[in-house]
């Protein structure tokens, strides 16, 4: 599962602060947050057939994110529409692209943690690539000794750029030649997987983890709509691994994968003894909506 390089990306203009850079000039300061100390936050965004898909939602949850960690001087909306535009239109990019958009606390006027050190506003970044959807047909997960972050710790619901956490399990699913790491909460119920929200299937319903300790992904939220407005039923509770184990399907979503069937937890095949096919169904309406809805980029 390993991302390849992809030749059209060799010559990638970046957004980063206040224009466009080749690739191999976009950098940021050494005083920047970001690299003193992961303090930015970021969202992932797909474009299809020229239109950026659940742009609002993402932009919205930037906005809370940055609001959370006081970041000061936060560019709006339509600032970080037109440094979208402006990237996606510089690259001729309108379809099969994952966007990265990066917003740091800014740079300082010297190293340090505290942010009264940052003087000079946000640092927006915007990286865009051509890229497919990284996961293949069917995934295997391992359970991470790793637990999520909780609000006791750092809470999810800012998505920030500290991802260590989530690194660790990762690590640990590449040792053990899965392809992503299962979190379990403070409790031992599941979160999430190392990047990606998941879902279980038992007798045709559908069951996700309270957001308590993951991030309430879009493509998350969008699922159990398409559920509630297609009458399947669909309930967010605390889920076992063992539920996991036993479930009839499993398949995560994100941004970066889309919807992505599971296929092995630790040893275990997911058996579908139901006859029901709900992942299938979820993904036809997933991708049907993919089909027309978004902000069309302009011309």
């Amino acid at each position: 599962m390993l991302q390849k390089f992809d030749q059209r990306n060799k010559d990638l203009l970046v957004y980063v602060k206040d224009g466009l850079y080749h690739r191999d000039e976009a950098k940021v300061s050494v005083f920047d947050s970001v690299v003193q100390g992961g303090d930015a936050v970021w969202e992932g965004l797909r474009v299809y057939d020229g239109r950026i898909f659940s742009l609002d939602e993402h932009l919205e949850r930037l906005q809370n994110s940055a609001h959370a960690l006081d970041f000061k001087d936060i560019p709006g909306n339509e600032e970080i529409k037109e440094a979208l535009f402006q990237t996606l239109k510089a690259n001729n990019m309108r379809d099969g692209v994952h966007v990265r958009l990066t917003l740091t606390r800014g740079e300082k006027i010297t190293s340090g943690m505290d942010p009264r050190l940052n003087q000079f506003g946000c640092t927006l970044i915007v990286l865009a690539e051509f890229k497919s959807p990284v996961y293949p047909d069917s995934i295997t997960l391992i359970t991470s000794s790793i637990r999520r972050n909780n609000p006791m710790f750092l809470d999810s619901k800012i998505h920030h750029n500290n991802l260590l956490n989530n690194i660790q399990a990762k690590i640990e699913s590449n040792y053990a030649g899965a392809d992503a790491g299962i979190m379990l909460d403070k409790d031992g119920f599941v979160a999430e997987a190392n990047g990606v929200n998941l879902f279980c299937i038992y007798k045709g319903k559908v069951m996700t983890p309270f957001a308590h300790a993951c991030l309430p992904g879009i493509t998350r939220a969008l699922v159990i709509e398409l559920c509630k407005e297609n009458d399947i039923p669909v309930e967010e509770r605390n889920l076992s691994m063992t539920e996991f184990y036993t479930a009839d399907e499993v398949f995560c979503t994100g941004t970066m994968g889309e919807l992505t069937r599971v296929g092995e937890i630790d040893g275990r095949k997911i058996i579908n003894r139901s006859g029901k096919e709900r992942f299938k169904e979820l993904s036809g309406l997933f991708n049907a909506i993919t089909k027309k809805a978004g902000t069309p980029i302009p011309k």
